[in-house]
């Protein structure tokens, strides 16, 4: 016997999420998939909220830093909701959808207990949707893993780094503190 999965679209995801099917469950759609989201401990929450303090100092008004919410990447059917998201600043176009690959700069997620999921499915994702950079703080080893050179199979480009300066690709003169990154 062959089983079938039933795969959702962004459309359907909507549709569950306006009629009160997925409240209070935290989810995410990932290649037509609604996967559960793992909570967040004190670690993940304390190093990402700060994160996202200090890139909003950095950037000022180059780019919008939008913290746990999600984006749409509709050729693949999903909507994940990345730790940090640096986009465009499109004003109130983000009261008619959440930014798309065209709209990201880069993505940066916080990681524990979700580190294969964001090193091996959403790093995938991404890479194939053309998200030129992805970040991971691995937070079990208090490393920056840099993702870049995207392609449909996967990023090309991986690096590690736990001290020093990183520029991001979208704004390379801004230089970024690896460890306020990872120790907040």
């Amino acid at each position: 016997m062959t089983l079938t999965i039933a795969k959702w679209t962004v459309e359907d995801y909507h549709r569950m999420i306006t009629t009160g099917i997925l409240e209070e469950r935290q989810v995410e759609l990932l290649n037509g998939e609604i996967v559960e989201m793992a909570p967040e401990g004190e670690s993940h929450a304390y190093s990402s909220d700060e994160a996202g303090e200090y890139l909003i100092y950095l950037l000022g008004d180059r780019a919008k830093v939008r913290q746990g919410k999600p984006i749409t990447l509709p050729e693949s059917n999903s909507e994940p909701e990345p730790d940090i998201a640096i986009v465009q600043r499109l004003g109130r176009d983000y009261r008619k959808h959440h930014p798309y690959p065209e709209n990201i700069f880069w993505l940066i997620e916080y990681s524990n207990s979700s580190l294969n999921k964001d090193l091996q499915i959403k790093s995938k994702l991404y890479a194939a949707v053309g998200i030129r950079e992805y970040w991971v703080i691995n937070l079990q080893t208090m490393q920056l893993i840099v993702f870049r050179v995207p392609t449909k199979e996967g990023y090309q480009s991986t690096a590690t780094l736990t001290q020093g300066e990183i520029y991001p690709l979208a704004f390379p003169h801004i230089a970024i503190s690896i460890e306020r990154l990872l120790c907040g």
